[in-house]
């Protein structure tokens, strides 16, 4: 089963007995994250009319010493459905809410070892305004914003301030960026926290395993750690 926290939690809580479960990635995390706190959290899936992202990845992390790309590199359009596979995992974690999203991303590289970046596009049923985002965005202790519009600027506030040099929310959104169209399309960018997003929940999943009735109070300790501004 996909997992991230935040988003399928309720199922973890009803199936206490699973024993498999796939953390999902960054950028799925992210993907999710926008989606469900933007479109969905308060007015259900049904308000989500379609969402398009465009996953712009890092060549590399800084541990490592190969892999690094000279230039931009675009990628293809491997599923039929769903573009790459970020759109995919992510309604694949929805769906085991139940959900039936229309979802579809692209994804390129470039040469940075910095942060992925992701650009999104929800349309909404309900009318929505700027004001709107950025109360939902504030409202969700997972998300970070900042006025910061470099990947290298945020990267090093999470080296010089995150826990081990980790943000750990699942996702640091551009507020400058945001921009509302015609009441019902939420446009902007945001920035991927890496593996810190993952690793969160991993650890709500291992607590899952550990106490499955009291999980949900345990991960709360983690709290802390988060941010509401970078």
């Amino acid at each position: 089963m996909k997992y991230a926290r935040g988003i399928n939690d309720s199922v973890m809580k009803e199936n206490i007995e699973n024993k498999f479960i796939q953390v999902v990635s960054c950028n799925t995390h992210n993907i999710s994250c926008i989606t469900n706190t933007i479109a969905m959290k308060e007015q259900g899936p049904d308000n989500l009319e379609e969402g398009r992202f465009i996953c712009i990845r890092r060549a590399n992390d800084t541990s490592q010493s190969g892999s690094f790309i000279a230039a931009p590199s675009v990628g293809i359009h491997d599923n039929d459905s769903f573009g790459s596979h970020h759109a995919k995992d992510s309604y694949e974690l929805f769906s085991t809410l139940g959900y039936d999203l229309n979802m579809f991303s692209s994804a390129m590289k470039v040469n940075s070892q910095y942060m992925h970046v992701l650009w999104f596009y929800l349309k909404t049923k309900e009318t929505i305004t700027l004001n709107d985002v950025l109360d939902r965005l504030h409202g969700n202790d997972l998300v970070a914003t900042t006025s910061k519009n470099m990947t290298s600027t945020v990267f090093s506030f999470g080296r010089d301030h995150g826990h081990f040099g980790r943000i750990l929310n699942q996702t640091v959104v551009v507020e400058q960026s945001l921009h509302v169209k015609n009441d019902h399309e939420v446009y902007g960018f945001c920035f991927t926290p890496q593996d810190g997003n993952s690793i969160l929940s991993s650890i709500s999943s291992t607590e899952h395993f550990l106490y499955p009735h009291s999980f949900e109070d345990k991960v709360q300790c983690l709290s802390e750690l988060f941010f509401q501004e970078i």
